[in-house]
């Protein structure tokens, strides 16, 4: 591993403060008396990204809250495979992170098998229901899949996810390795800071939501005791039936009723006939590295794409996080985007030219549209007649074996429905259907819509590197993009490459149907000097005012002879990377 730079951009803001017995941005300690544990939360927005890459050499766990990274490495230690680890840690935190992800959810992992000495793609996404289809949609009056409605309900693939991982590639039993979630769920735990404050919502808008996850009217706080006696009663179900009772057993059951009451077409049948999907990455190389991806109906390709169109250019020669170097990163950006929008679909039900989207050629003549100097207003995406919620995880064991693992609601509490007594939203994926009857990504019965969470791996010379992932929506491609220019442009640690302040492009076509106005906009986070978004703005680029967070990244980096891990954690979320 080579000796890796300091980060050269500065973040400002103070570091998280605890304060006892005084309130500072909630009035609810001071109102209800009492000594309480505080959180100052606009210094924990903006705290101090100084953490130390972890080091160690037998395993390794990194996620986006404590407790789970802890299970994971308890799983390690008593005998369990990294698999075992990252299904341990992925359903802590759908106790603990239940907003964001949870068996209602879908999910896609990479991993690496040492046994086997290959990279392994996990499709663990839903299908949308038999019954639900453009003319059911059209008799309905939509122009679009309403986000809190059973119409927005694809079967929930999480678990069948976990089953196959499991069956697969685990080493304990499937009850052992749930029991910490369960144990969570029933005991209860202290909810933590960054957790807390994405948890409120109305309660009178979503009752279902409201009546498991805030029982006494309110949401949580920082520090406050929840339990979830529904969610530990369905993962004891899930645990002891191998995941078979969520597709064939009570959990169906629930889900197929709560759907039919409320006007949505998930039945039993789609969950009984789901299953994930084992399927083979794609990948390109990146200045003599592999990058690795799920293809579609995904959104990873887009991350190959973008690599590709900015190996013509000497991003390492440039200032980190300079005008100069982001510029070049959003044109590449919006390029693949607009090939994202048109082309990224279920390859079962269209026709995805996959092998010329990420290759060389194409890239390189993608990247000739790219202006040094200017931002593009309009871009299209190339002509192929010739050829936001959500967790990441990662996890890597002493046998050599890694993963690496997403899972999502999608948005924030999904759907923001929860059948009686399961205890966990379901997902509101079927949303990003499009109703354009033309589109690749239009809605069809048993097809998988298109989906923004996005696994990754790296490997050299065949050999396993690097397992990473940035959480995020639609800016996924761009955090996994900007990781890889600070690992291997400027020669960053795990940790540092996901600590450097991040920016985003937005507004670019979508493939639910948008189009990008005028080129876009730009957002930063903080620690981007003023005259870096007056250079970009100088350039043609449209600059948003204020700053903002963008996503959530966890990554362990291997070397070998001696093995090692080295992990990084985002501070940008409550977790770390843990390490023996």
């Amino acid at each position: 591993m080579k000796r890796r730079a300091f980060l050269k951009v500065g973040l400002g803001g103070a570091a998280g403060i605890w304060t006892l017995g005084k309130t500072w941005g909630s009035a609810s300690a001071a109102e209800e008396g009492g000594d309480t544990m505080q959180i100052n939360e606009k210094a924990l927005e903006n705290r101090n990204r100084n953490r130390s890459t972890v080091a160690c050499r037998h395993g390794i766990v990194c996620a986006s809250q404590p407790l789970a990274t802890l299970a994971g490495i308890d799983m390690l230690r008593s005998g369990g495979t990294a698999i075992d680890a990252a299904i341990c840690a992925n359903a802590v935190l759908s106790v603990v992170e239940p907003m964001n992800c949870g068996p209602g959810g879908d999910l896609f992992a990479i991993l690496w098998s040492e046994k086997d000495k290959k990279l392994y793609g996990l499709n663990a996404s839903g299908r949308a229901p038999y019954d639900w289809n453009l003319k059911r949609a059209r008799k309905l009056g939509l122009k679009s899949i309403p986000s809190n409605s059973p119409l927005a309900w694809n079967v929930p693939g999480c678990v069948s996810g976990w089953a196959l991982l499991h069956e697969r590639f685990g080493g304990k039993k499937f009850a052992d390795v749930l029991a910490p979630a369960i144990t969570y769920a029933r005991e209860g735990f202290p909810v933590s800071p960054i957790i807390a404050s994405d948890w409120p919502f109305d309660p009178a808008k979503y009752p279902t939501l409201a009546k498991t996850f805030m029982p006494q009217g309110h949401a949580p706080r920082f520090g406050e005791i929840f339990t979830n006696p529904d969610m530990a009663h369905s993962l004891e179900l899930i645990a002891q039936s191998g995941g078979g009772a969520f597709y064939k057993g009570e959990i169906a059951q629930k889900l197929a009723r709560y759907s039919r009451k409320n006007g949505g077409y998930l039945a039993e049948r789609d969950l009984q006939e789901h299953s994930a999907t084992l399927v083979e990455p794609v990948s390109t190389s990146y200045r003599g590295y592999d990058v690795w991806e799920i293809p579609p109906n995904g959104q990873g390709i887009s991350v190959l794409q973008i690599l590709n169109m900015l190996e013509q250019f000497n991003i390492g020669a440039l200032e980190p996080n300079s005008a100069e170097h982001l510029h070049l990163f959003i044109e590449a950006k919006k390029l693949a985007y607009e090939d994202r929008a048109v082309f990224y679909a279920d390859m079962d039900f269209a026709d995805v030219p996959l092998s010329w989207l990420v290759s060389k050629d194409y890239g390189k003549q993608r990247a000739k549209l790219i202006n040094p100097g200017r931002a593009s207003d309009k871009v299209m995406p190339g002509d192929a007649s010739g050829g936001k919620d959500t967790i990441y995880l990662t996890a890597a064991d002493d046998a050599g074996n890694m993963i690496s693992l997403i899972q999502s609601n999608y948005a924030g509490w999904g759907s923001r429905l929860v059948p009686d007594g399961l205890g966990f939203s379901i997902q509101n994926r079927g949303e990003s259907f499009s109703l354009d009857p033309k589109h690749r990504n239009r809605l069809e019965p048993h097809k998988r819509p298109f989906h923004t969470i996005i696994p990754a791996f790296v490997t050299k010379d065949g050999n396993p590197i690097f397992s990473f992932g940035v959480m995020g929506g639609d800016f996924q491609p761009q955090g996994h993009s900007q990781v890889l220019m600070n690992l291997i442009d400027f020669g960053m640690s795990p940790q540092q490459a996901g600590e450097q302040p991040r920016v985003e492009h937005s507004g670019s076509s979508s493939p639910r149907g948008s189009k990008m106005p005028a080129g876009g906009a730009i957002r930063f986070e903080l620690g981007f000097p003023e005259a870096v978004m007056h250079k970009l703005a100088e350039m043609g680029h449209t600059v948003r005012p204020g700053f903002d967070v963008f996503g959530g990244y966890q990554g362990i980096w291997r070397e070998e002879n001696p093995r090692r891990y080295f992990g990084g954690s985002d501070p940008r979320k409550d977790g770390c990377a843990i390490g023996f």
